[in-house]
């Protein structure tokens, strides 16, 4: 029977240096068996460093790991898992062109004299995916799989270890809210079995909830360890950024646009994924596009930008009809899109920072050859506007953390100075100093008068940024609505197709709530 009782790991004078930047300085973290001890911290903290050191993907400089009463150095993943240590990492680490069952056992398949009892790899791959209560063909292309299904996945993979320590890194960033809830519920009887868990995510409310205790690392220090019990948001947020967070800089950024001036006008567009969606931008507005995955939210803007086509309808900017066959000439016409997935989408992960801040700028820099010194200026003025935190524009991007990737995203498109700018999900993976940042931004470039299209998951946030508020549910508008008459009940209620229920919001043929 599995130990459920004393401590599982002791970190102590943990420390990582990757150049000129030390990730880690001294840290130190314990766990317990049987009990949830959440990491939080900005992104740039040191989190993801401590997990791949403790996983045996980095090697520390100093400092050591006690696990199960002994000292130990995991040289290679491999050698951890082996110890009984599962990480469900933040980036998804699954192999596309492979199925479900090659995915879930990839480094552990075994058979007698080289042939693989694939019945019984399916057999244990049904078994793991149930007690998520995931149902997936398990002989699927990953690549045909949504990304929640993906992220699911990695949890049963992780649970299918049989683990006695299971890492999970922002494990719920790409699910649903019921299957956010059957994680918990994963997690409380995983607590019943003696297994210890390392939780890290931005969420503080989630932490809060899950945890039995929260410890903060800023800067790659270690701030404190307080139990969950004791704890507030503000506690624990004023722990990770090392000051006062203003609720507003989290909230309420909402302006009101120039309704005189429209620049954007969608009328029954209909393409893959959505139909018959009608709904106009101004100036200065922050509209945000609210639903549930597979709403069809972002294969509409998408659509809109010129990067997937769309069957019939008609989309009208400044005035004049358009339909852009490429994203190159949406850009030239004033738009800009940062895409949900910053890393398969946005980022070329090993080139410099510097390039990949200018990359939408190369067209006015090329003259027979590339500028280098005006490329550069351009860089280090977004990386100082936006604050990314770099040892050098030089270094590649996939050196920086999930926020400060982001940001360079952004700093991306901030240089084409665009008129219409669509986000979807921006603030996916970013810890709450990022966030307001990122707020704070968005509310800067609305009183400039550039609109904005924000596509989010996230309630509160849609609530507290826009003007108003499209709601889609299997690719239709259910409602626009006024941020004034909105609460997350009515926003859910259209987004799941019951909004007859909520009769102060009615919706007119145009999809626009009206008073009763």
């Amino acid at each position: 029977m599995a130990q459920t009782k004393g401590q599982i790991l002791k970190a102590e004078d943990i420390s990582k240096r990757f150049g000129g930047v030390q990730a880690l300085d001294n840290v130190k973290f314990d766990l317990n068996y049987g009990e949830v001890h959440a990491l939080v911290g900005e992104n740039g903290a040191g989190k993801s460093t401590f997990i791949n050191l403790l996983g045996g993907i980095y090697s520390r400089d100093s400092g050591r790991f006690i696990f199960e009463g002994q000292e130990v150095e995991y040289l290679q993943p491999s050698q951890a898992q082996h110890a009984g240590i599962a990480i469900i990492h933040q980036e998804l680490s699954m192999m596309p062109s492979m199925n479900v069952i090659e995915n879930m056992f990839m480094g552990r398949m075994k058979g007698k004299v080289g042939i693989l009892n694939w019945k019984e790899l399916e057999r244990k791959t049904i078994e793991a995916m149930r007690v998520i209560d995931l149902d997936v063909d398990p002989r699927a292309s990953v690549r045909d799989l949504t990304i929640s299904q993906r992220q699911m996945i990695e949890i049963a993979r992780a649970l299918s270890t049989n683990a006695k320590l299971i890492i999970m890194d922002e494990p719920n960033s790409s699910l649903s809210e019921t299957e956010t809830e059957r994680l918990f519920e994963v997690i409380e009887s995983l607590k019943a079995k003696g297994i210890a868990i390392i939780y890290v995510s931005h969420k503080i409310e989630e932490v809060l909830q899950i945890s039995d205790r929260i410890t903060v690392f800023r800067d790659g220090q270690y701030v404190g360890t307080i139990p969950s019990n004791e704890a507030d948001e503000q506690t624990v947020i004023s722990m990770m950024v090392g000051r006062e967070l203003d609720r507003r800089a989290l909230t309420d950024f909402v302006i009101r646009g120039d309704t005189s001036v429209t620049l954007l006008e969608v009328r029954g567009l209909t393409g893959t994924r959505f139909r018959d969606v009608t709904f106009d931008l101004h100036a200065g507005e922050i509209l945000a596009f609210s639903g549930l995955v597979g709403a069809g939210r972002s294969e509409l803007l998408r659509a809109v930008f010129g990067a997937d086509r769309y069957d019939k309808g008609e989309v009208i900017l400044n005035g004049k009809p358009v339909r852009f066959k490429s994203p190159g000439q949406a850009i030239r016409a004033g738009l800009a899109m940062v895409p949900e997935d910053r890393k398969v989408q946005s980022l070329f992960m090993n080139l410099a920072i510097l390039k990949n801040v200018s990359l939408a700028e190369l067209p006015h820099m090329y003259k027979g050859y590339i500028n280098e010194s005006a490329e550069r200026r351009l860089a280090e003025k977004f990386v100082g506007q936006l604050d990314i935190r770099l040892a050098s524009v030089d270094e590649p991007v996939s050196s920086l953390s999930g926020g400060n990737q982001q940001k360079t995203v952004l700093a991306r498109w901030l240089a084409t100075k665009p008129k219409l700018l669509i986000l979807d999900e921006p603030t996916h993976g970013v810890d709450v100093g990022a966030k307001a940042e990122i707020y704070e931004l968005m509310h800067n470039l609305a009183r400039e008068g550039v609109g904005i299209i924000l596509i989010s998951s996230e309630l509160p946030e849609v609530l507290a940024l826009a003007n108003r508020i499209v709601i889609m549910h299997e690719g239709r508008v259910t409602g626009i609505i006024d941020r004034e008459g909105a609460t997350e009940e009515i926003l859910m209620a259209h987004a799941t197709g019951v909004k007859d229920e909520f009769a102060a919001v009615k919706v007119d043929r145009e999809g626009a709530a009206v008073g009763e």
